[in-house]
């Protein structure tokens, strides 16, 4: 808790100076403390991004950024603008805050955090954004654009990545600062969120005040448009956001086309980087084929695309069964899957139904067109790949329309407090979770409380690994483990070593003497299948 406290205190001051001279060039959505730290979320996330493509964002870049925001914190007297608070709002801010603090303080335990974030992460601050990466380990060619903005803080000012529960504690003081209660519904939930620098809890916050911008008649037009494509570049299936931007902007505030010049330049800067890890605009649709030389093997593609399938029926069916399946069948058996996620499924669709009740009785524009937003979204969700943690935000966003205007302060206060007690419970006595909710397996990898916490955040200590080489590439692989969370770059995950070898390709460097010039996929000669096939049964031999 000390060390993400220190983290806070460094940052916090930072984003608002650094907030304070995009607000000055650009306006602000949204004035005050919290109006400052978020736009100075968005502006050094897009200018890290840009350089991200040249340079790696390495501990010389935070300390610049944290110097530059830091001395505009105390040039523009930014300090002075805490004494707004009452006592009493200062003590419900450190109260939320400790809170945040404490359950962030957990061991991490979303899968993707091994998978998928650190990894991200390791290769942003050691090299910048990668050409092809996505031959070496698909999952990499996504790059969040939270995972830039984390990877610039991570060398020194929050070597733990508790990113999220800065955003929290930034959240709860927009709370604070508007006044609108009924936010202190969802942190709680978001307290899930808060040990990884998963992309769900920011383009939830953002969402969130957004909406609630929207729901106030903010007319700032070209930065909600702006705010909205931001969410959307973190976690592209926040699609009905830029969607609810563009309808309101159009529909309500009559706005012009020079209002979504800003969105459109961010939608590009998010497709080009994407084209650049990736090949294609959109990870991981392989649409809109541009040519490029280092686009992954569509047979790899075509792999993760059944995998996709498969994690839609929570694994439950073979890929072979699935494809068997009638219309009904494709409907019945996602909502009456084995365990919770079959519950959530239920909850998500009767409440779209309700909603869209709702939207129409209500007869209000606004509310009708954030029904007609979220039912786009719902729809490409279901087509492609309805898991259902892309469709929580839904369910997020149609309660606080429904009750917008119902939660006042006592009654969210007396939420929060309730749901708190169960989610602190719920993170500090997993084995609870594991007896009574077996279908929620990541309470498997939910460690419990130690008392080093409350000075170190609890994360896990380096996986020994083995070092291969097939072609010109050299690298490296978790040893008895699948992720490579902390394995030296280089590193492929052990599954996409298998799908390489049955796709019979490789990736290789594009210049052997330069990592940072990218990589692509080649067709295994000989020797190199060789070599292949005895790293595989090397590691599979690990296993057993």
């Amino acid at each position: 808790m000390a060390y993400i406290l220190f983290s806070l205190f460094l940052i916090i001051p930072a984003l608002m100076g650094l907030g304070k001279i995009a607000e000055n060039l650009f306006g602000s959505l949204f004035y005050g403390i919290s109006g400052k730290i978020i736009s100075g979320i968005v502006a050094i996330t897009i200018v890290w991004t840009v350089l991200a493509f040249f340079i790696p964002l390495n501990i010389y870049l935070e300390g610049i950024t944290l110097s530059s925001g830091i001395f505009c914190f105390f040039r523009y007297r930014l300090y002075n603008e805490w004494h707004q608070f009452s006592k009493r709002e200062g003590l419900i801010m450190g109260t939320i805050a400790l809170i945040i603090l404490f359950c962030s303080s957990f061991y991490p335990y979303i899968l993707d955090h091994f998978g998928y974030y650190v990894p991200t992460i390791q290769w942003i601050t050691e090299y910048g954004i990668v050409k092809g990466i996505s031959n070496l380990d698909l999952t990499l060619g996504q790059i969040s654009l939270w995972h830039i903005f984390q990877a610039g803080f991570s060398n020194f000012s929050d070597p733990f990545l508790r990113i999220n529960a800065i955003l929290l504690i930034i959240y709860t003081i927009y709370i604070v600062e508007k006044k609108r209660w009924i936010h202190l519904c969802f942190i709680p939930v978001l307290l899930l969120f808060t040990q990884s620098p998963s992309p769900d809890l920011p383009v939830m916050v953002f969402s969130l005040i957004i909406l609630n911008e929207i729901l106030s008649d903010n007319k700032k037009a070209w930065l909600i448009f702006l705010f909205s494509t931001f969410v959307f570049a973190i976690k592209p299936t926040m699609i009905w956001l830029p969607i609810l931007g563009l309808l309101y902007s159009v529909f309500i505030l009559r706005s012009n086309v020079k209002n979504f010049i800003g969105g459109t330049l961010l939608i590009f800067l998010f497709c080009l980087k994407n084209i650049w890890t990736f090949g294609y605009p959109v990870f991981p649709v392989a649409l809109m084929d541009l040519g490029v030389s280092w686009k992954p093997n569509p047979e790899v593609l075509k792999i993760s695309s059944q995998y996709a399938i498969l994690k839609t029926y929570d694994m439950q069916y073979s890929y072979q069964e699935i494809q068997q399946f009638s219309g009904w069948d494709y409907v019945k058996n996602w909502l009456f899957l084995d365990g919770i996620k079959s519950k959530i499924n239920i909850l998500f669709i009767i409440s779209l139904l309700l909603f869209t009740i709702f939207a129409f009785l209500k007869k209000k524009i606004v509310i009708s067109l954030i029904c007609i937003s979220i039912l786009i979204k719902s729809i490409l969700i279901l087509l492609f790949s309805a898991q259902y943690r892309f469709f929580i935000d839904i369910l997020f966003v149609i309660f606080f329309v429904v009750f917008f205007n119902f939660f006042n302060k006592k009654r969210s206060l007396l939420l929060f407090s309730c749901m708190s007690f169960f989610f602190i419970g719920f993170l500090s006595f997993p084995e609870i979770v594991q007896q009574n909710i077996p279908s929620f397996r990541l309470s498997n990898f939910m460690g419990k409380f130690q008392k080093e916490q409350l000075y170190k955040p609890s994360s896990y200590q380096n996986q020994p690994f083995d070092t291969y080489q097939v072609g010109n590439l050299k690298f490296n692989v978790s040893k008895n483990y699948p992720f490579n969370f902390d394995t030296p770059l280089p590193a492929i995950s052990s599954s996409y070593l298998f799908d390489d070898e049955k796709a019979g390709i490789f990736p290789q460097l594009i210049d052997e003497k330069n990592i940072k010039k990218g990589f692509i996929w080649k067709k295994m000669d000989s020797q190199q299948k060789k070599q292949a096939e005895s790293i595989i049964h090397s590691i599979k031999s690990s296993y057993k």
